[in-house]
């Protein structure tokens, strides 16, 4: 029994022991669940900072971005895209030689270019001046007809340079119809009207090549001409010229869908407020321009129809692009529009899409280091190695552009890199189909250097206000750089198309005589 007492208290003490330690342990739990808690409360402290910071960081990234597109955006100029030269902000500073390198003017070694002497049937008025006595000694001196005679030739505009024609129909009288008859005047004269041939021709030419408006002219020929003359009336002449050209006009318009190449482009005209585009064509032997309300395919459609089988040469946008896929046009894109994207590539800011401009650019030096040493290769030679880069630029535009990333929001990083790439993918061998068919250049400067005075001219006149203004445009446009391009004075041209419409005889074309 005692020993049973014993195992009792024993357990009893034991069971005391073990309740004064589960008390020590539940206390110091109750101690650790404090703690939590704070710690928790601590968390959700921390939580609600990180997600403020998140939000600022997410804020600032995005800003970050957004400023650095917004640089590389404002950074485009005309050297890094396609940009006119006049669209600038700030332009790059010009270069100059250092001072005292070279002189002014005719340098050393330069031969002197001296105007050549009028023919002698050319000239109105002659003088001669004669000596008696030497200038010098004053003794008598005798004339050397065989050495030649020194002679200043001058040119003066006469006090009233016009000629003034009256031509008479007059009145008879019939008593049988019991009124007056006149006799007819000859076709041209009504025709002509106020202004003959020459006086009609020298209005366009002040209009379309000298890129005067109508108020200039006036002036001119009330200053210079002593004839006054409406604006109205000057108005009612261009369209006299736009009818004697119509034909040829035409006539190149049917020529152009059957040329081995030709270079397009497009520049914006206003017509009353109205945007349109001025398009040109640049073939080898002329050159044609077209006004039109598109400025997409359709254009192309109209002008080069849907057979065109010659090589097109225009830059890269998207009216170009659709009209070669759609009609299996074989083009070349100008390569020149495309190292001013690829300039933009290597002064962006992300220093991946930097370093890949820069790789491209590398290619297309080297390129155009071939190009340049094209008569100290083997014409098979010349053209493997260009080859070889065309291949090397590909792979790289292709297949080292930076990966796309997605920002938080999904927006896709690298962009301008990937565009370049796509480009490559969809149009890489438009870019250099001079390579295999030289009679296209890798630029399309020949269209813009056309297009060019065109831009002047809008700047000037600010466009036309009707169709028929439209049309003088395109026809008078077009003689005038075609002439120029064939080496012809368009101001001849224009006299002998003016005298045609006013004699009804056949036109003079503009179609180039190879023979």
């Amino acid at each position: 029994m005692d020993s049973l007492e014993k195992k009792i208290a024993i357990l009893e003490k034991k069971v005391i022991d073990l309740t004064d330690k589960n008390q020590i342990l539940s206390d110091e739990n109750q101690d650790l669940s404090d703690e939590n808690q704070v710690l928790s409360d601590k968390n959700q402290v921390l939580n609600k900072k990180y997600l403020v910071l998140r939000t600022k960081y997410k804020k600032v990234n995005k800003e970050n971005k957004q400023f650095k597109d917004q640089i590389a955006k404002l950074s485009k100029n005309s050297g890094n895209s396609s940009k006119s030269p006049s669209s600038d902000i700030v332009k790059p500073p010009r270069k100059h030689l250092p001072k005292g390198k070279r002189k002014k003017g005719g340098q050393p070694g330069h031969k002197k270019h001296e105007r050549p002497l009028f023919e002698q049937s050319e000239v109105h008025n002659s003088y001669e001046y004669n000596l008696t006595r030497c200038p010098v000694c004053k003794h008598n001196v005798d004339l050397d007809l065989g050495q030649n005679p020194k002679v200043i030739q001058q040119v003066e505009i006469v006090k009233a340079p016009i000629e003034i024609e009256e031509h008479r129909s007059y009145a008879y009288w019939c008593n049988n119809c019991k009124k007056y008859h006149y006799a007819d005047f000859p076709e041209q004269v009504v025709k002509a009207g106020l202004f003959k041939t020459r006086v009609t021709a020298l209005v366009a030419y002040m209009k379309n090549l000298c890129h005067c408006s109508f108020s200039t002219i006036r002036k001119y020929f009330r200053d210079i001409l002593k004839l006054k003359v409406s604006r109205g009336y000057l108005s009612k002449v261009i369209a006299k010229v736009s009818n004697s050209l119509d034909t040829s006009y035409q006539e190149l318009l049917n020529a152009l869908p059957l040329s081995g190449k030709v270079n397009v482009d497009e520049t914006g005209h206003k017509e009353n407020g109205d945007k349109f585009w001025t398009w040109v064509f640049k073939a080898d032997l002329f050159v044609l321009f077209k006004i039109d309300k598109s400025r997409g395919s359709k254009v192309l459609i109209d002008v080069l129809g849907k057979e065109f089988n010659g090589i097109l040469g225009c830059d890269y946008y998207s009216s170009y692009k659709k009209y070669m896929k759609d009609f299996n046009v074989t083009v070349q894109f100008c390569i020149a529009h495309l190292i001013r994207d690829m300039k933009f590539l290597a002064a962006y800011p992300d220093d991946e899409i930097k370093k890949y401009g820069e790789k491209l650019l590398d290619q297309i030096r080297e390129l155009f280091k071939t190009i340049h040493q094209k008569d100290q290769l083997q014409p098979d030679g010349f053209t493997e190695k260009l080859t070889q880069i065309k291949h090397k630029i590909i792979e790289i535009a292709i297949n080292q552009a930076p990966s796309e990333i997605d920002d938080d929001n999904g927006k896709e990083l690298k962009r301008p890199a990937q565009n370049m790439a796509n480009r490559f993918i969809k149009h890489g061998q438009a870019y250099f189909e001079f390579i295999t068919s030289p009679q296209i250049e890798p630029t399309n400067n020949i269209a813009e250097q056309a297009i060019r005075f065109i831009v002047i001219d809008r700047y000037i006149t600010q466009g036309t206000r009707s169709i028929k203004g439209r049309n003088a445009n395109e026809r008078l446009w077009t003689v005038i750089a075609t002439c120029a391009l064939q080496g012809k004075s368009a101001f001849d041209f224009i006299v002998k198309s003016v005298e045609a419409y006013f004699h009804t005889e056949p036109y003079p074309s503009l179609i180039y005589d190879t023979s």
